[in-house]
This record gives structure tokens, sequence and C-alpha cells, in this order.
């Protein structure tokens, strides 16, 4: 540790920074009360269900699910069980790894998905793009893409930290 002056954000740094925090911290949980309220799906269970069904045969192997949705093993294990107990998922053990597993979705998820896919784009439309104009829109994409490709690797160190398949 050294004795030198830390470099402090400047007015315009902090500013946008709580900008930042302020949006963090408010938008998911208004997403969340919305699919809850009119669907009883929490916002991971929705970002499950929509990583599950982008996948071949709607089914993804546990450890890249984990990445996709930025959740440790453990945290993920007990959202499918869940989701599991809701009928909305399945998990089916990897035929060449005995170790690995993969999360399927069901019928009733996939309903589920449907059902609240409407409900999700709208909140993010009405509390996020429309707010925006087009260029506003480009410039947050790629500002958040930079950050994201710079968080990534640690990210993903955080979900799967040893040096074995997770």
């Amino acid at each position: 540790m050294t004795d030198a002056e830390p470099r402090w954000l400047s007015d315009e740094d902090q500013h946008v920074w709580r900008q930042i925090i302020a949006v963090i911290n408010m938008l998911p949980p208004r997403l969340e009360r919305e699919l809850q309220r009119t669907h009883g799906l929490s916002l991971h269970d929705y970002q499950i269900l929509v990583q599950i069904s982008e996948h071949p045969r709607q089914e993804v192997r546990l450890s890249d699910l984990a990445e996709a949705t930025q959740q440790s093993k453990s945290r993920l294990s007990h959202q499918m069980t869940r989701m599991e107990n809701a009928g909305l998922v399945a998990r089916r053990n990897c035929p060449t790894d005995r170790r690995g597993a993969y999360a399927v979705l069901t019928e009733e998820g996939w309903e589920a998905l449907r059902a609240a896919a409407p409900t999700h784009v709208e909140s993010v439309r009405e509390h996020l793009m429309d707010v925006m104009t087009p260029a506003q829109k480009q410039t947050v994409g790629e500002a958040f893409g930079a950050v994201a490709a710079k968080l990534r690797p640690a990210a993903r160190a955080a979900v799967c930290p040893s040096t074995q398949e997770c």
C-alpha cells in the first residue's frame, strides 16, 4: 500500500457515477415488482428462463447458465430448486460428464416465459428505452459494453473460481 494521493472523481464523474448507481438501485427492483405482481416470477427466474429458451433443445449446461446469469453455482442451484418445485425447469444429468448437469425448460416454463415476456419488454421500454433518444441509447450501449467487457473476466472468475470446469 502506498501513500499516493487517491485519484478522486471529478464533479462530472461523481455526477455520472451517482446517476449510474441510482439506475442500478432502482431499475431491477422495478422490473422485478412488475414481473412478480403480474406473473409471480422474479427477475432472476425470468432471466434464467430466457437463457434456457435461447439454447438448442431449450437446455443449457448449469455452469454456462451460472456464467450467463452472473450467479454463483450455489445461488443458481438454490434458484433452480425453487424453479423446479414450481415446474418451470428440470435438471438433466450430463451423459458424458457425471459431475455436469443441464437446466431444461419445461412446457410450464415455456408458457410462463411467453406470458411474462410482453410485460417485461413493456417495462424495459417504459422505464429505460423510451426515456432515451436514439443517440443516448447508442452511447449507453457502447459505454456499458466497454464496462461489461472489462468486468467479464473478473465476473467469470467469481462464478467459477477453480481451474476445473464448473
